[in-house]
């Protein structure tokens, strides 16, 4: 009987052995990561989920027993919703992605775990890696929330065949406002009385300008408007003059794609999309054209806007050490920092990575490549480049700004009387929503 006995103890220890030999590699632990489909740069991208595979595959063969799972197939338009909703109920993910627009109202709610002490680790990844606007991107309150892990700059794309049928030469990389108004103008006085006109701007805001004006319309908390600074207004008075040399008409995008304007501010990940063949084919074919980075404004810099795509951590996360693990997988690893470049449209925010020049010849060997824009452009894009200021106010802040320069345009108003009051509600709006 103990013979017997023994030997079915001793059969269960096998079993129980081969069971969990079995079992292993498939994880003990289960880490969850929140992703969308596609690229949040709204352009062509089919292997988001293979940068994204490979970085899984090798943090788990780095961390046995630990398996990373996410849900496939969430569009980025319904991404937000889908997050709040598992929030809502205490399910989100350990590590999520997270959106630009969504940085402050996470940041505000406590769903998001400092990082500070992972960066000031010795183990974790220096903040000196990163582009200073990048990691500024996941900033709030002076801590770090988020790390950044593919940004996206506004270029100024050029329409060249219409600059040179006007015999007005490419400008330069350090090119002005002046530069910019005095080519809208020699285009505006060349016009014909005739509907198939030519215009030299279109989608130029004032919020373009001041960036390149060395100006912001929030402070870094959201808690100030600058709305009535002179740096501000400024930018809208440029703004103003350009729109004069359209005699009244208002440009479209249309006009832009038909190769009728010779400026449009876009992302730089729509230049890197649409520059390849076929891609180039199916949208701007009818001329040729390149990009520049943003005109500079008299007390400025040809400094671009910045938004960058983040993750996070959960606050609730039961596993902080091995999401953490994760996401400097994702966020501060150069081998998938650098498949991420290559695959997608965005910029890597590790200098490492978008400064390397044989991952820039690579990239700029599928487009057409110029003089005028080329890989020694791309590091300095990004170590001038500003971030916006990301609060769960913004939206609301950012329309009554608008609509109070609107108004003010709209009914020749001083800009010097009105949007001080403007800011002034503003002010108020945000103290109350803080």
């Amino acid at each position: 009987m103990k013979r017997r006995t023994a030997a079915l103890w001793g059969g269960a220890a096998v079993l129980v052995t081969a069971a969990a030999i079995w079992l292993w590699p498939r994880g003990n632990t289960v880490l969850h990561l929140g992703v969308f489909a596609g690229s949040y740069w709204g352009t062509p991208n089919g292997s988001s989920y293979q940068v994204l595979d490979d970085a899984i595959a090798r943090f788990e063969e780095a961390h046995p027993g630990v398996t990373v799972e996410y849900e496939s197939g969430i569009p980025v338009d319904e991404y937000s919703e889908w997050l709040a909703g598992h929030l809502l109920v205490g399910q989100e993910p350990d590590v999520f992605f997270v959106l630009p627009e969504d940085f402050g109202l996470l940041a505000e709610t406590g769903a998001l775990a400092p990082l500070d002490s992972l960066l000031d680790s010795a183990d974790g990844p220096d903040r000196s890696l990163y582009y200073d606007a990048c990691l500024q991107a996941g900033q709030y309150n002076g801590s770090q929330l988020a790390l950044p892990y593919e940004s996206a700059a506004t270029v100024m794309f050029v329409n060249r065949t219409l600059l040179e049928a006007y015999d007005i030469p490419m400008p330069e990389n350090d090119w002005t406002w002046q530069d910019l108004y005095a080519i809208c103008q020699t285009i505006a006085a060349a016009q014909p009385d005739s509907a198939n006109r030519d215009y030299g701007l279109y989608g130029y805001t004032w919020q373009n300008a001041l960036y390149a004006n060395g100006s912001t319309l929030f402070s870094a908390d959201g808690r100030q408007c600058y709305l009535a600074s002179d740096s501000v207004q400024a930018a809208i008075q440029f703004t103003q003059q350009l729109t004069a040399l359209d005699g009244g008409y208002t440009v479209t995008a249309q006009d832009f794609d038909t190769g009728h304007v010779a400026f449009r501010p876009f992302l730089f990940s729509e230049y890197r999309a649409y520059q390849p063949y076929p891609w180039r084919v199916k949208k701007y074919s009818s001329f040729v054209w390149d990009c520049l980075r943003m005109p500079a404004g008299p007390d400025g810099d040809n400094t671009s806007e910045l938004h960058t795509v983040q993750v996070g951590i959960s606050a609730r996360s039961r596993h902080r050490d091995l999401a953490r693990a994760l996401l400097c997988a994702l966020c501060a690893d150069t081998t998938a920092q650098s498949e991420l470049f290559l695959q997608s449209q965005g910029i890597s925010p590790l200098r490492s990575v978008t400064e390397d020049t044989t991952l820039l010849d690579r990239i700029f060997d599928e487009t057409q490549g110029t003089s005028t824009f080329n890989s020694a452009t791309i590091g300095e894009i990004m170590r001038t480049a500003a971030a916006v200021p990301q609060f769960a106010a913004r939206e609301q802040a950012l329309a009554m700004a608008d609509t109070a320069v609107a108004n003010a345009l709209a009914n020749n108003q001083s800009l010097v009387t009105a949007l001080p009051t403007a800011q002034r509600e503003i002010d108020l709006y945000l103290q109350n929503t803080g």
